[in-house]
């Protein structure tokens, strides 16, 4: 079972910690999880369980990050990503001072949806930690998702009312690029929450910026099953986290 810190004072600023099973003894490496749920606090960190089980299972430290989110917990723009950003500054901190428990060579940051969207943008953090990122259907062009109203609207009450362009372009990881990290990007072709074009046009975009971007498209693949241990496109993700970078 994880262990639970808190990184500030409010009740969502909180990591869940699972310790690698069966590890060597050595500093293991570390994957920062970021769920999704459209930034919305009816959702919370519990959906990147099984990832994290799955990870500690195979020799991962696994950072469980809860943040600030949309709907009365004190979220939006631009404090949910702050709070990403402070939580893994606060670990990193921790973990130079620890015993070496952690490799912090490598730290992999997984987002699942808006925790994609989130796992992107805080890779321009200067602060981060992190040395690669994976998005499983990730969101990453906010003006477009509001214009379509996905989420059930959720962009609204992420950005605010009538949000400019600018803050639009701040906050879409398509117009942020480069990012300046290597990206896994996997997505369903199924996929009727966050549509597997965001996807492609986003790789294509950061493609053209330089950035070297692996793009897995799973066939048949919904919202979900990116986060699945058992599914095909979590065994892709393995893949790509077991080779050396």
């Amino acid at each position: 079972m994880p262990t639970t810190v808190a990184y500030g004072d409010h009740p969502s600023q909180n990591v869940h910690l699972w310790d690698p099973v069966g590890g060597t003894g050595g500093p293991a490496p570390v994957a920062v999880l970021l769920h999704g749920g459209w930034w919305r606090d009816r959702f919370d960190a519990g959906l990147m369980d099984p990832l994290a089980r799955d990870l500690a299972a195979t020799g991962w430290a696994v950072w469980n990050v809860e943040y600030r989110r949309t709907g009365g917990d004190g979220g939006g723009w631009p404090q949910t990503l702050d709070d990403v950003g402070r939580a893994l500054e606060f670990l990193t901190v921790a973990a130079a001072r620890g015993s070496g428990r952690y490799d912090l060579s490598r730290v992999v940051s997984v987002g699942h949806s808006a925790g994609g969207h989130l796992a992107l943008l805080n890779a321009l953090d200067e602060r981060t930690p992190v040395t690669a990122v994976v998005a499983l259907a990730p969101v990453t062009d906010l003006e477009r998702c509001a214009g379509a109203g996905l989420g059930e609207g959720a962009v609204g009450p992420f950005l605010g009312q009538d949000p400019s362009a600018a803050l639009y372009s701040d906050s879409s990881p398509v117009r942020r690029v480069p990012l300046g990290v290597p990206q896994l990007v996997v997505h369903g072709d199924a996929d009727q929450r966050v549509p597997v074009e965001h996807s492609r046009d986003y790789v294509a975009a950061a493609r053209a910026a330089g950035e070297d971007v692996d793009y897995r498209e799973v066939a048949g693949a919904d919202h979900f099953a990116v986060i699945d241990p058992a599914h095909a496109a979590w065994q892709r993700v393995r893949g790509y986290l077991s080779e050396p970078r």
